[in-house]
């Protein structure tokens, strides 16, 4: 099939800086070329700028960057004339939308050429906080000739927006088995204890509860991968308060090469936001055999297998994180055997050549094509 991926703001040939989408987007498109696949990914960047080839599928940047910050409606308004102008003499077979923005301008520009359009959100809104946002999701989701969610959690969510059950398929993101592995090298460790996260330090993504946290965790150390100098100084000045700033790391964005071995280097990974977000890390700590602790929120509760991969506690119950980090850091046979039964679930269930082969199949239905089902894939999946 000729797919056409539509990232609008998440550019996959800068994956390597992180960023879950970015990373899903370019694992994917590379995932769906490897199996001979024709893929071509459309995204911001520098318009007019030559298309880049990059691990088998191509990546052609549309509109400018720039402009999107500085005035995101006529950059879609842009955006989606350019999609509309490059399909109108080269339409896909199918186009897969990957987030809001990204389906709004994948519709407006498949209209013409009447190319059925596979939306992933990857994230909702909350209708409350964004009553814009979610309207604009709402239509896409009812417009698009499938949807794919990637969780039951996902699922139901756009069940309540309205989205046809009939046109909604699971499919979860996939993991880099090469790079995430539990053999490898391991970041050195300054502590008896190591808690390792990996998040933008957003309120939202519950850093606080963790340095709450740390106070009853004496022999623990906390790193925390991600977020920029605002989000690190409001870490930093709140660690300090709570009297364990001699025990958080905060060294910020790190090159995505590095994050495997400071995952490994970790007693468990915890991630707890709020509320659901992608959650990528949880997965890429199951594949190098570390135990996750978890918020039970949207795709986390899929993801992580409570009492199994891991532990899921309630969102923004401290009491539940202190008592449940207590336990596993003083368990080492609990520890690794949590560690071995992520590594083997993700094995079986997240690889990125089982993934790109379901949402083949997805895109397959929308375009009426007929896909047939690869061995190795299904010797995998049982």
């Amino acid at each position: 099939m000729k797919i056409a991926l539509v990232s609008e703001s998440a550019n996959p040939l800068h994956a390597g800086s992180g960023g879950a989408l970015r990373v899903h987007v370019a694992e994917l498109a590379a995932a769906l070329a490897s199996a001979g696949h024709e893929v071509v990914v459309h995204t911001s960047g520098e318009a007019g700028r030559e298309a880049t080839r990059a691990r088998g599928y191509e990546v052609v940047e549309l509109s400018a960057a720039a402009r999107r910050a500085a005035d995101p409606s006529a950059h879609l308004g842009d955006f989606a004339r350019a999609l509309a102008r490059r399909w109108q003499d080269d339409a896909p077979d199918v186009v897969h939308a990957h987030g809001w923005t990204s389906g709004l301008a994948a519709l407006l520009g498949a209209r013409r050429t009447e190319t059925p359009v596979v939306q992933s959100f990857h994230t909702l809104a909350d209708p409350g906080a964004d009553p814009q946002r979610a309207n604009t999701e709402r239509l896409v989701g009812k417009e698009a000739a499938a949807v794919i969610a990637s969780s039951a959690a996902e699922l139901a969510e756009l069940a309540r927006l309205g989205v046809p059950r009939r046109r909604i398929s699971v499919v979860p993101s996939g993991v880099d088995r090469v790079r995430f592995a539990p053999e490898g090298p391991v970041a050195p460790r300054w502590a008896p204890q190591r808690l390792v996260a990996v998040n933008d330090l957003a309120p939202e993504r519950g850093t606080e509860d963790l340095l709450w946290a740390l106070r009853s965790l004496p022999e623990a150390e906390l790193v925390v991968l991600g977020g920029d100098a605002r989000g690190i100084d409001r870490a930093r000045a709140r660690a300090a308060e709570l009297g364990v700033a001699n025990r958080v790391r905060l060294p910020g964005r790190v090159r995505r090469e590095e994050v495997p071995a400071l995952l490994r280097s970790a007693d468990a990974v915890v991630h707890v936001p709020w509320a659901a977000d992608f959650g990528l890390v949880a997965l890429e700590a199951m594949a190098c055999g570390v135990p996750v602790v978890a918020t039970a929120v949207g795709g986390l509760a899929d993801t992580v297998v409570d009492g199994v991969t891991g532990v899921l506690v309630p969102p923004r119950d401290r009491k539940a994180l202190v008592g449940v980090l207590r336990s596993l850091l003083v368990d080492d046979a609990r520890r690794d055997a949590y560690g071995i039964a992520g590594a083997d679930r993700v094995r079986v269930r997240y690889p990125w050549e089982r993934v790109a082969h379901e949402v083949a199949q997805v895109c397959a239905r929308a375009a009426g094509v007929e896909l047939e089902v690869g061995p190795e894939i299904v010797a995998e999946a049982t």
